[in-house]
């Protein structure tokens, strides 16, 4: 079989037409994650950048849609070539580059996403509705979503959040009831050790609920709490209670006296085993002493010795770096030069590349030019049919542009596109061939919307049985939004299928 798919488009619009994408606060998420369809999904609603369901969708001249943010964010840093086209092997400039005011918003697009069924994507959550729905009602507000939790950052559902923070959060705050300071909770041991208003026992008068802060002039003062004896430094372990101290050192005077004793017999053998020690040492110390004068002095004639070789390695270095700072000075000229002469050749390559550019900008004029018609009568032979169509098939090149012809010298511009596999209803069936009015030169001289009669012919190469179509019906269709939903119309005619479409 074969088909015939014409489409016609209207890009000529003048710019003050063209309408503007969102701004941030119109557009300011990427799409809808995938798993929010019910159904089945389309390649049609996603988004050429994000790959995600499309929000807010925005057509682009070249036909792509995209998501107001992603287009946003893509054309922020200036115009870019549109990823879709170079992957779909259809790259043309202009209509292939993405810029600020090239695209417009596809409402049709919009009604027909924002309609489609949608469901939760968090577990657990029975939610149903629309995407429209999901989007004003459901989005952030979900009560299974996943939320971290701003202290401890542990990932919670957002309907546990406040009962975590209040219960379970390990970096919660509270606040002491003995001294109303706030803390965080792991930190309860280490704060009831330091707080002031801590309350604690005597271990003397068993006092009770005495604050931490005041517990040590309590011990001054209490009469019951025991301490150590005055005699532990000599060996009295004694702990005695602070009334009865007095009492303690006349009963045990003879022990206290002995205990002294001993200690002070024991000082008198270190201090005798020192005196011992120390005489050795400074007999030692004299002998290092001498052996130390006998090297200095033969150091002194060693330092005499270099301070000589010093002088005559300074007047070396002296002449060494009178040579190395005229070697540098010469090197700063040499680093000059070689600058200059790399601003040059910089130069000269910026020239060369411009050059190149026009040449090939010049070229491909030529090109156009040479296969350009001005009579609106054009004939496109395909050459290499087989190979061509083996790659359609295989999508490495699904589809091919003709070079533009126009009607006349300053009349409508035009091209042929054409996919060798077919495309949308077609596709692997037949062969499509769309019809598309291109942005002209003269576009502003001439008259909108495009009625003129369009004569399409698959020529037999035998001269037996041409395929002949003409039409002129599609002017209303011209005439709907920039940028609206492709419109097709299907005529059966015995083993061929001709198309119309328009195509922006």
């Amino acid at each position: 079989l074969f088909s015939g798919a014409w489409s016609h488009a209207r890009s000529g619009i003048m710019a003050a037409q063209e309408p503007s994408p969102p701004s941030s606060l119109e557009g300011n998420k990427p799409g809808f994650p995938k798993k929010i369809l019910a159904n089945k999904l389309e390649d049609k609603h996603l988004c050429n950048i994000c790959l995600k369901i499309l929000r807010r969708p925005f057509q682009a001249q070249c036909g792509h849609r995209f998501c107001s943010y992603c287009f946003n964010k893509a054309v922020s840093s200036g115009p870019q070539k549109c990823s879709a086209c170079i992957k779909e092997d259809i790259f043309e400039e202009p209509t292939s580059i993405l810029k600020q005011g090239c695209a417009f918003p596809d409402n049709a697009a919009k009604r027909e996403v924002e309609a489609l069924e949608a469901v939760c994507i968090n577990e657990e959550c029975s939610w149903t509705g629309t995407i429209k729905e999901y989007e004003a009602n459901h989005e952030g507000k979900c009560d299974f979503r996943i939320l971290p939790c701003p202290s401890c950052k542990e990932l919670l559902r957002a309907n546990e959040l406040e009962r975590h923070n209040e219960r379970e959060c390990p970096e919660r705050t509270l606040n002491c009831k003995y001294c109303k300071e706030p803390f965080h909770f792991k930190n309860i041991k280490a704060h009831d050790e330091i707080c002031p208003k801590y309350p604690m026992i005597c271990e003397g008068c068993a006092k009770k609920k005495i604050p931490r802060e005041k517990y040590v002039d309590h011990i001054k003062l209490c009469t019951k709490f025991r301490t150590p004896c005055r005699f532990h430094v000599v060996g009295c372990d004694m702990m005695v209670e602070k009334e009865k101290i007095h009492d303690h050192e006349q009963a045990c005077s003879y022990e206290h006296l002995n205990l002294l004793l001993h200690f002070i017999m024991g000082i008198k053998v270190n201090l005798e085993s020192v005196g011992a020690a120390l005489e050795l040492q400074l007999h030692s110390e004299k002998t290092k002493v001498a052996e130390l004068s006998r090297r200095c002095q033969e150091l002194e004639l060693k330092v005499s010795t270099f301070e000589n070789i010093v002088c005559v390695l300074n007047r070396e270095m002296e002449r060494s770096a009178t040579t190395m700072e005229a070697y540098n000075r010469q090197h700063r000229l040499d680093q000059d030069k070689i600058e200059i002469l790399n601003n040059k050749v910089r130069q000269l390559e910026r020239t060369v590349g411009l050059r190149d550019l026009s040449i090939v900008e010049m070229e491909g004029k030529m090109r156009e030019m040479s296969a350009a018609t001005y009579d609106g009568v054009f004939v496109w032979k395909i050459s290499d049919f087989s190979k061509k169509r083996q790659d359609a098939v295989a999508g490495r090149a699904p589809a091919m542009f003709s070079p533009a012809f126009y009607t006349s010298k300053y009349g409508y511009k035009m091209c042929l596109r054409i996919y060798l596999n077919g495309d949308g209803t077609g596709r692997g069936t037949h062969l499509s061939l769309f019809f598309v009015v291109m942005r002209g030169h003269s576009d502003a001289l001439l008259k909108w919307p495009f009625n003129q009669k369009v004569t399409l012919m698959l020529l037999d190469q035998n001269n037996r049985e041409h395929i002949i179509d003409a039409f002129r019906d599609y002017g209303t269709q011209c005439n709907t939004a920039l940028g609206a939903t492709p419109l097709c119309i299907m005529y059966q005619n015995r083993s061929q299928s001709l198309c119309s479409s328009t195509v922006i």
